[in-house]
This record gives structure tokens, sequence and C-alpha cells, in this order.
């Protein structure tokens, strides 16, 4: 663990906490997503720092209650104690405000890649810029998407509402993160839901139907759709990727419908992706 400057607090609200002891340069709450945590960038301790809460426990708003979100920050933090990858940002810790639990992690720059439906098209978006990064970081960003999802799924961890607007991409570091992976699960699980959450690019067959067995073939699948989402419809050949044939092979066998017709493992993917394995079934 790093050490970090903050402390437990439990009779101050996270804001009025995290301003005493450093700067607030940013706050993430219900005007840029819907899940109900508060998150601040802090610079404190001469370093920056990423800070997630759970928001305000009495706001009745979200979907989730707020000892529901608590939980996901504690999944969060069993997922980011199990496994190290340098695609993950580093948990330095946690502290106690008034609102409950805050994790905290080494700030992560860059952007979402995530973009409304209505500004895929913009080329200033993140989204139309990442989909157009030039062969060798392309092929870095993708290999960093599937080598932190090795480590995970070696772990035991499947992939839950996993989206674009869990990756986080440095354009001019060219370095690629994951975010918010809080409703990743230790080990296979059934869909209790019908509908679970997530977005439907990414979702696979079985995350819509009650009942449906939810594992390591799921986790393939999303990891597929955002492969597909970025490279497909002709984008290896335009962007001159070798192997473009076998990697088309390995995305289109990742997105079959059935579980038993895709790759088993997230691994098995990742050695066809580098045309170390065949991609044939």
């Amino acid at each position: 663990m790093i050490d970090h400057p903050f402390a437990d607090q439990p009779g101050l609200a996270p804001a009025d906490y995290l301003a005493s002891v450093g700067t607030v340069f940013e706050r993430f709450d219900s005007r840029t997503q819907d899940s109900g945590n508060v998150s601040f960038g802090v610079e404190a301790g001469g370093r920056r720092w990423f800070v997630k809460s759970a928001g305000d426990p009495q706001d009745r708003s979200p979907f989730l209650s707020h000892a529901a979100r608590v939980a996901l920050l504690e999944n969060a933090q069993a997922l980011a104690r199990s496994v190290r990858s340098p695609a993950l940002p580093a948990l330095a810790g946690s502290a106690w405000s008034a609102w409950g639990p805050m994790l905290v992690y080494e700030w992560a720059a860059g952007e979402l890649v995530h973009a409304p439906a209505e500004r895929r098209d913009d080329p200033a978006s993140a989204f139309r810029r990442f989909r157009s990064l030039p062969p060798a970081q392309a092929t870095a960003a993708i290999d960093a998407i599937l080598e932190a999802h090795v480590e995970l799924c070696g772990a035991g961890w499947i992939a839950g509402d996993f989206y674009d607007g869990s990756i986080l991409y440095d354009f001019e570091a060219r370095r690629l993160h994951l975010i918010d992976l809080d409703s990743y699960h230790r080990g296979p699980t059934v869909n209790e839901m019908g509908r679970m959450f997530g977005s439907t690019r990414f979702m696979a067959p079985e995350e819509f139907e009650r009942g449906a067995a939810i594992d390591e073939r799921t986790t393939v699948f999303n990891l597929g759709r955002a492969m597909a989402e970025y490279l497909g419809d002709g984008g290896l050949e335009r962007a001159g990727f070798r192997g473009a044939d076998d990697q088309h092979a390995a995305m289109a066998r990742a997105c079959a419908a059935a579980p038993d017709e895709r790759f088993a493992t997230v691994a098995e993917l990742a050695r066809a992706w580098r045309g170390e394995a065949a991609a044939e079934p």
C-alpha cells in the first residue's frame, strides 16, 4: 500500500474534510454519472489522488441504496488488493467519513473513452479519437485491456458492467487505465435480474436472461465486443494490423452468441489475439 495523507473523519462529509487537508480540483457526482457515488480529485501531500465515496446516505435518488453502494466500494477494495496490473490505478488505502468509507487511489490521468450516442461521430470526442489510434497505440491499448483481465480472471474475478466508461486513456502519455470495476464479482454466478446492469453494446446474451450462468465466458464476450467496437468494421485493415484475419477470427469467436462457442478463458482470447493460438473452436 502507498501512504496517503487522509485520516478517518467520521464527523465530516468528504467534501468538507478533503478541502481542509488539500485542494479539491475535480468532483464527480450526479452531474457526470448516476451511480450515487461522489468522488473527488484531490491534491494533498504533494501528490494527486482520486477519492471515491458511496455518496450522501440521505440521497434517495440513486437506484442502489447507500448500503449497497458501500458494499460495492468494499468489493472494489477487495479487487484492488487482490490484483496488481499496470492498467489498474493503485489503491493507496481508505479512510472513514460521515458518508462511510472513502477509497483512496493514486490519480490516473486521461479521458473517459465513453461518449453518448449523439457524440460518437464527433472527431473531437475521446471515443472517436480512441477509435482512430495508430496501429501501435491501438494494439497496446487492446493488449492492456486483455492483460489486465487475464490477471483479474486469474484471481477469480468476473466482469460486471464493463463498458467504455471503464476505459480511461491518456492520449499524451499513450497509457490506458481501467476504472470503476466495483461491480466485478468473485467467481461464476447466476443472472437473477434479467436485464443486468451495463451498456447493451458490450453485454453478452446471458446478461439479459434470468437464470443464465455468468462466468468467464461472459467476460470473454464483453472484451470481444470492446475489441469489435474499436477495431471492427474494417478497422483492423484500415489501421494496417498484421494478422488482421486472425484477429477478426478471435473477435468473432469471443462474440459468439452461445457461450460454449467462445474461448473458455480470457487467457485463451489473449493468446489468439496475439496469434499464439488458433482462433477456430
